[in-house]
């Protein structure tokens, strides 16, 4: 693949959760649905743990994997085959093909047989997974492999160059989340996906859309700024921006009502994210989450609203008003300005943020401002929505819908 200053790609590797497929869906909503409760909590658990950093990723697996102690290798690969792919990834891997790349998948999520299968259907030409211990056609449960290794996908990378004769400059690699990071070296065209903190750091582009943006990326013609917002993005926004309501209306019924409805709500949309995996609807809010949610969130539980909803929710409640009215305000106006406006004039991308622009961080600061002036006076509004600004810029390791409001209504509260 000829980008535009002659540079010629010719292996594109893949990580498979999170850009092929939605992520985490096998484990915990289609595997997960078999087991028992106490089994299935201690999947989230371990996954929280290593989220969480608290626990390698090597150890996290082995927790996870020996719940699958039993299974039968077709029974398992039937079930990865039920899982939609993520839109548009078809087409990316045959247009990649055309161009003469070979490909890579590699997931230290899934077991190697599920990648290898999913490979053929793709026409991928090299798959990697964890080594998932099997006899007589039965998972044992055991788990090993480079790919839950410290820098273990950065050796399987080296080794496919080699057996290619390629070098580094020569591939590009697309993933999502920090265990990819180590392949992240400096020669190789990194793309993140949708991705965590850490690979927003290293990656040289940010794709948050649909996945052929990648193509115009290894291509050389990465879209720069000046874009239309989708409806989907602006009827999302508008959603984001109603949590300014939450404060007025709770000191108009009070924070406890505020609160139970908060709750309600929210575990509605989590009824509704399940049965969307069923391909089933839920009235109402599956009718405006089909609006508000991109195509890719369709096809995997979305937790962005959940964290929003803790956000605005714990800052409600730990924060005395008027710092926690204006810590909402600050949180609903100004990410959801900031939004809109960077895809429309953005045209400078945040060095430690890339899937963000300065011009879209500067207009969400300023309606940040605006907002909060109406809870506190100008100072402590000047001082939440710069905080905000420059939380909102930076690449957190925990969700920023939960941070940025917690932070700035902890900020005002000591400013007042």
């Amino acid at each position: 693949m000829n980008t535009t200053d002659g540079k010629r790609l010719r292996l594109a590797v893949f990580d498979v959760e999170g850009v092929l497929v939605p992520k985490n869906r096998y484990l915990l909503l289609e595997v997960g649905r078999s087991l028992d409760l106490p089994q299935f909590a201690r999947i989230v658990v371990a996954g929280v743990l290593y989220e969480s950093g608290l626990v390698s990723l090597k150890s996290a697996m082995k927790r996870v994997f020996r719940f699958f102690k039993g299974y039968r290798v077709e029974e398992l690969l039937q079930i990865f085959r039920q899982i939609p792919l993520m839109p548009g990834v078809e087409e990316v891997f045959r247009k990649v093909k055309s161009e003469g790349c070979k490909t890579v998948l590699i997931s230290s999520g899934l077991p190697v047989f599920v990648v290898q299968d999913l490979a053929t259907s793709l026409g991928a030409d090299y798959a990697f997974g964890l080594e998932l211990e099997v006899k007589d056609a039965v998972v044992t449960g055991e788990v090993g492999g480079d790919v839950i290794e410290h820098n273990g996908k950065l050796r399987i990378l080296r080794r496919v160059l080699e057996a290619e004769g390629l070098a580094p400059e020569d591939c590009v690699v697309i993933a999502d989340d920090r265990n990819n990071a180590p392949m992240f070296i400096p020669e190789i065209l990194k793309i993140g996906y949708n991705p965590d903190f850490a690979i927003r750091v290293k990656a040289d582009h940010v794709v948050t859309g649909h996945p052929l943006e990648i193509l115009s990326i290894m291509k050389g013609q990465a879209r720069k700024g000046r874009t239309l917002p989708s409806n989907n993005e602006i009827i999302r926004e508008i959603i984001h921006a109603c949590g300014f309501s939450v404060p007025i209306l709770s000191s108009l019924v009070g924070r406890h009502i505020i609160t139970l409805l908060i709750l309600l709500v929210t575990f509605m949309y989590t009824i509704s994210e399940l049965i969307m995996m069923e391909e089933k609807s839920f009235p109402l809010i599956s009718s405006i989450t089909s609006h508000a949610a991109t195509p890719e969130e369709l096809h995997e539980f979305g937790t962005a609203p959940v964290f929003f909803a803790f956000g605005i929710l714990f800052t409600l409640l730990l924060f005395p008003s008027p710092a926690s009215s204006a810590a909402i305000a600050v949180f609903a106006f100004g990410d959801s300005t900031a939004s809109i406006f960077g895809k429309m004039l953005g045209r400078t991308a945040l060095p430690l943020n890339k899937g963000k622009t300065l011009e879209g961080a500067f207009i969400g600061f300023l309606f940040a401002f605006l907002a909060a002036t109406f809870f506190v006076n100008p100072i402590r509004a000047l001082i939440g929505a710069a905080l905000a600004m420059v939380m909102e810029s930076l690449p957190l390791p925990l969700n920023d819908n939960l941070v940025v409001p917690i932070m700035t209504g902890f900020a005002l509260t000591l400013a007042g």
